[in-house]
């Protein structure tokens, strides 16, 4: 899957999502620690999903599903979401979310600093 396939999917996915009636988005058990841990909520996340950037996309030899880093704000904060494609179930699944250090990223948001 390329990268305008999977960011078109991910969207895609995010905009269609309700939560308790038309589930596209599954949470794993990390991202849920990792929401708490960033002091996050879920909604504010699947909504930054909708319009979201993919920055990185990982290689799908040796993974279970294709995925990939996406960039996203809420409001005017940045986040950082790793999220999978699952086209069998028509979802896609947050793998972690955080909010990115400037020490390890460029003001873009977008690079990590060599």
């Amino acid at each position: 899957m390329n990268h305008l396939r999977k960011l078109t999917y991910i969207r895609a996915k995010a905009s269609e999502h309700i939560a308790g009636v038309n589930e596209k988005i599954l949470w794993s058990l990390h991202a849920v620690k990792k929401l708490r841990l960033e002091k996050l909520w879920k909604d504010p996340v699947e909504q930054a999903l909708k319009n979201a950037i993919l920055i990185e996309d990982y290689p799908e030899h040796g993974r279970p599903l294709p995925d990939c880093l996406l960039l996203g704000f809420i409001e005017t904060d940045p986040i950082h979401v790793v999220a999978a494609i699952d086209e069998t179930f028509e979802r896609i699944v947050i793998i972690t979310v955080y909010r990115p250090d400037i020490k390890r990223w460029e003001n873009d948001w977008k690079r990590r600093k060599k």
